[in-house]
């Protein structure tokens, strides 16, 4: 197994993951936070899938599925139509509101794109130096192995509240 199929083994985990998280949940689970600051499930779930989306469109050269297959205007939600959710404030937060279905289908469309992505890519690819601005410079290889580890984090995140909300809050 090389590089690519490691990565895209690691990217296909998340789908399944979160389908097990969101099931059976209404939108009064899906926006529950801990505390007042907190991230919802439904901010999570939408954040990580517009981050992989963000953030690999570029890479391939291709359009954001966000905006090219309509997803934004599904969403409607009250924020810029570029905003992945980055250095949100609570405020931001509580207006990520959305159904299990419309966050899954979203990431489910974002992942058939990383998907294809992936698989044009060959090892040697991974090398390649993509964002100079950093010291190290990013290599396509470090750039995706971080978007994983991101969708993986919110995806435990959301775990997390998944479980609280299981336990009766």
């Amino acid at each position: 197994m090389n590089g690519v199929d490691v990565l895209a083994d690691g990217f296909g985990r998340v789908g399944a993951a979160l389908r097990r998280c969101l099931d059976g949940l209404d939108r009064t689970d899906l926006t529950y936070r801990l505390d007042p600051q907190a991230n919802t499930i439904a901010w999570l779930a939408w954040h990580l899938a517009r981050e992989e989306d963000a953030q690999i469109a570029p890479l391939a050269g291709t359009e954001q599925v966000w905006t090219a297959q309509g997803w934004a205007d599904r969403f409607a939600l009250p924020l810029e139509r570029s905003d992945m959710g980055y250095g949100h404030t609570a405020d931001q937060v509580a207006l990520v509101v959305a159904e299990a279905d419309l966050l899954l289908g979203y990431q489910a469309a974002t992942a058939t794109a990383t998907a294809a992505y992936l698989a044009q890519l060959a090892p040697e690819d991974l090398d390649e130096v993509v964002d100079r601005r950093w010291d190290p410079p990013v290599t396509r290889g470090v750039r995706l192995m971080s978007v994983l580890a991101d969708s993986l984090q919110h995806l435990g995140q959301a775990e997390l509240v998944r479980g609280v909300i299981d336990r009766g809050r």
